[in-house]
C-alpha cells in the first residue's frame, strides 16, 4: 500500500486535522515509512512463534481486601471546618 496525497486528505478529514503542503508531504514520507517497515515484519515467519499476552513477566502484587472500621458520617462531620445538618459545605465552584 502507498499512502498519496489523496489518501492523506480522507485521513486529515476523517480526523478533523488541518495542515499545509510542506506537512502533507511529510506526513506521506513518513506514512509511507511506517508502511515499509511493516511490510518488512510481514516478511517473518512467525509460525512457530506463540503470541505475547504480556510485555513483562511481572505480575501485580494486590493486597487482600479486609474489613475494617470506617468512619461514621456524623464522626467526618466533626472536623468539618463549614458543615450543615447533614452535609459539608464548600466554596461555590460553577456559576
Amino acid at each position: 500500500m502507498i499512502i498519496d496525497k489523496e489518501k492523506v486528505k480522507k485521513i486529515a478529514h476523517l480526523a478533523r486535522l488541518e495542515f499545509n503542503d510542506k506537512d502533507e508531504a511529510t506526513l506521506i514520507e513518513s506514512m509511507n515509512k511506517i508502511l515499509d517497515w511493516m511490510d518488512k515484519l510481514n516478511e517473518v515467519n512467525t509460525d512457530d512463534i506463540e503470541p505475547i499476552r504480556h510485555m513483562s513477566l511481572e505480575v501485580n502484587v494486590l493486597r487482600d481486601d479486609s474489613v475494617g472500621e470506617s468512619v461514621g458520617h456524623k464522626e467526618a462531620l466533626l472536623n468539618a471546618p463549614h458543615k450543615d445538618s447533614d452535609y459539608f459545605r464548600v466554596p461555590k465552584v460553577l456559576e
